[in-house]
Order: structure tokens, then sequence, then C-alpha cells
């Protein structure tokens, strides 16, 4: 790589770059595709590729990064030998002495990968996956995993831990110290790759895998498009995954993971559970073990416990089987987690599934199909009693997206500012509790990290 200082607002770097390790090439589609102007793809691009040069960003404004590097621009060029990705007016964070940082380099390789191979094998009208239909999903999520080469041959242990970018230091420092646990256990971990919950076990889990001395400690980080600028990735990922949008992301986490620890968050967590949930409510997988565990401080009791009244009204005393809630010991968090993947492992033998990719457990179409969060796709929502449990999970969970979508993704934010805020409509009682909780996530800034919150919501009775 050479590197030259540029003039900008903030210090800048133009830089060339020759990957090394999982980007060695690339066809000469992919790379047109990548350059694509009328497609939208190059500036979808030029996103990622800037939300990874400002890893470590506490800013969860997806917008604030593009306009401090108003002219930040990325080009991938092909060479007979290879591969040269070109910046000009790179974040000067990225670099050190006129070199970029090493992890940083390979989160952006991670990019482009993925951007390149989601373009080409995900699009329909190129002879792509069929996307129609369940199977056609998994298997797209399964090639994107395979590509990205996160899906390993080995014991389970790996944990997915959710849990909000916008959390207080008391529960920052206690998602360290369960990570902490999880890695004298050998555990590796899996979040959506951002700050605060996302990054607290990741960095527990070093220091304790230091200790056991674990040498190839894995910190999977797994991402979406309409995120990754809101949420940069936090620099102890070794392993960025960009899913091409939240349902796949959420499919992910479900398939590679082995167990889920959750951590106070806000509209997002709540929107994982709902979806994690809705699937194991359902019959198909009434016999599938998969460990969930909510998790928090002490002083973060009285959150889990208007969670859980939520879960209990709107998805039925049913719901409670499937997770439990273990409220300042992480060292029981850890061992009971570590329990749970054990009863996984055996599973997974006698169904002859695979311990990489977990095939037995049914997702439903309702759970997999993009979910594109308009004014009135969010006013039409079913949001009553007296549909099965998993059906209303599915709404609920696309109500919460469609809130995360208003906070902090860019589509969301302008439809919001054009049209005012998204109406949720339902049964008075559910539309109470749903409100309250929202009011309770807001007071205590669990939506935004820094600034005033603005609703981008109206629940109706």
């Amino acid at each position: 790589m050479s590197a030259a200082a540029a003039p900008s607002r903030l210090p800048t770097v133009d830089a060339r770059i020759y990957p090394r390790g999982g980007l060695d090439v690339l066809s000469r589609d992919e790379v047109a595709r990548l350059r694509d102007v009328s497609t939208g793809m190059h500036d979808l691009l030029r996103r990622c590729a800037l939300a990874v040069l400002t890893s470590g960003s506490t800013s969860d404004d997806p917008r604030a990064a593009q306009e401090l590097y108003p002219d930040f621009d990325i080009q991938v060029e092909q060479q007979d030998r290879g591969l040269r990705i070109d910046l000009r007016n790179a974040p000067g964070m990225a670099f050190v002495d006129g070199e970029i940082i090493r992890g940083v380099a390979e989160l952006l390789f991670a990019v482009v990968r993925d951007l390149a191979y989601t373009a080409i094998e995900l699009d329909g009208r190129a002879g792509g996956r069929d996307l129609s239909t369940s199977a056609g999903i998994t298997d797209a999520v399964f090639d994107l995993l395979r590509n990205a080469r996160v899906l390993q041959p080995a014991d389970p242990n790996l944990v997915v831990c959710w849990g909000g970018h916008s959390i207080n230091r008391d529960e920052y420092m206690y998602t360290k110290e369960v990570g902490y646990q999880l890695g004298l256990r050998a555990l590796d971990i899996c979040t959506g790759c951002g700050p605060g919950a996302m990054k607290g076990p990741m960095k527990g889990a070093t220091i304790a895998h230091a200790k056991q001395r674990v040498r190839r400690g894995r910190y999977v980080g797994v991402t979406e498009p309409g995120i990754i600028a809101a949420e940069s990735p936090n620099p102890i990922v070794n392993h960025l995954v960009i899913m091409p949008d939240i349902e796949k992301r959420l499919e992910a986490f479900v398939r590679i993971g082995h167990g889920i620890i959750v951590f106070p968050g806000g509209v997002g967590t709540a929107e994982e559970i709902l979806y994690l949930l809705g699937i194991l409510l359902r019959e198909e997988n009434a016999g599938v073990p998969f460990p969930l565990i909510l998790t928090g401080p002490s002083a973060s009791a009285p959150y889990f416990e208007q969670i859980d009244k939520f879960l209990r009204l709107t998805l039925g005393e049913a719901a409670t089987s499937r997770y439990e809630i273990i409220i300042g010991d992480p060292p029981t968090v850890a061992r009971r987690m570590a329990a749970g993947i054990r009863k996984v492992r055996e599973h997974r033998l006698v169904q002859r599934d695979s311990f990489f990719f977990n095939w037995s457990i049914d997702i439903p179409l309702a759970f997999q199909q993009p979910f594109v969060p308009s004014h009135e796709a969010m006013a039409a929502l079913d949001l009553h009693h007296g549909r099965k449990p998993h059906e209303l999970a599915a709404d609920l969970r696309r109500a919460f997206s469609g809130i995360v979508a208003g906070n902090v993704k860019e589509d969301g934010m302008r439809r919001i500012e054009a049209h005012g805020p998204f109406e949720i409509h339902g049964d008075p009682d559910m539309m109470q509790s749903l409100d309250a909780l929202l009011r309770a996530f807001v007071e205590q800034r669990r939506m935004k990290i820094a600034g005033e919150y603005k609703p981008c919501y109206r629940v109706v009775a």
C-alpha cells in the first residue's frame, strides 16, 4: 500500500491497498457492479466502507460520517494479478504512519467481498438464488456465510450476544464480565458487531481467551447495510459478515449460534427477542434445544421485568418456557450457557445435523421475507389477540423493526422527515403495554447514544 496525505475537513489519507487472504480475486462482472453508480451499488459500497474506516465511532447517526468525510471515495480495480482498492480522502483515524491498520483493512476487504457476492448471487434477474421460497432464502444465508468463511466444522461453542448500542457504563461492564466468563470456558462470541453490548462481550472474551491460551478465538460480527453506517464495527471483530437485510441477518444469528444471551437494549433488542421466540414457539421447533438467557446487572432488573411482562401479555405464558432471566450473576450465566450448548451438541449428533449451521430449526417464510417499513405497512400490522403466538410475534417484530429504521437507518429517517411518525395500531391493552415499554426505552436513553430523542412512531389504541 502507498499513501499520501490529502487535505479535507478532518485528517484524511489517499491510499492504494492490495487485499491478501479471503479476497484475492473478483470477476470482471463483480468489479463492474461495485463501480456501477446507476444501481446505487457504488454508493452502498462507499457508505459501508466509510463505516469500517471509522471503526470505533461513538455516533449512531448514519449520516454523521458522510458529513465529516464528504469527499471520501473508494474504487475497486481489477489487475492481472489480483485486486487493488483505491481510497481517496479516507479517514485518517484508520491509518498509522501512513499505513492502514491491519484489522481495519480486513474489515474493508469483508465489505467488498460481501457486497460483490450479494450483487451476483442474490440477483434473481441474473439467475441468482430464488428468494421467493423459504428453502431458497436459507440456502442464500448459508452461501453468504460460507463465502465469508464463517462456517467452521468444530464443536459447538459460538454464543450470540444481543443487546443495545446505547447502554450505561454499569451495563457495559456487566456485558464485559459475562464475555470474560464465556471466554474462560473457551466459548466464542458473535454479536451485531457495533458498540455497547455488542463490544463488551467480545472485549471480555479476549482477556479470558488469552488466559486460557485460546489462540484462535472468534469474534464474529454480523450486520447489514442499513445498520452498519449507524453502528460501525468495533475493533475486536475479526470475522465481519454483511448480510443483505435485517431478516437474513437475524436468520444468520440463529443458524450459526449455539445459544443466545440478551443484554439490556432498545427496540432493536426487542425485535431480536421477538424474532427468536416467534421461531421457538412453533410446534415444529418444540424439541429443538436452543439456550436463551436474558441477563444484566442488578440495576437492570426492572428492564427485564418489563420485557417479561410484555412477552407474557402478547405471546402468552408458554413463551416463558423458552427463556431464562438471570440477574447480576455472570458466572451462572456462563455455566448455564455452556450446559445448554452441550445439549445442543447432543441433539445435533442424534439428528445428524451439522455443528456449524443449524439446518433442523424451522424458520417460516413470514420471518424471512424483508419488511419495508413504510407508513402504510406499519399501520397495517395485525397486533391483536387471538392470533397464534408465532404469527403475532412476526408482526410485533416488524413493528420494532420499523422503529429501528426510523431511528437509525437512512431510508427510514427520510420517510419520517417527509411524512411524520409511523402509526402503530392494535388492541388497547397491547398498545398500552407497547407504549409503556417504548417510553421506558426513551427515558433510559436506549434509543440514541447522544442528543434528545424525537420519537419516530405514535402508538394508537
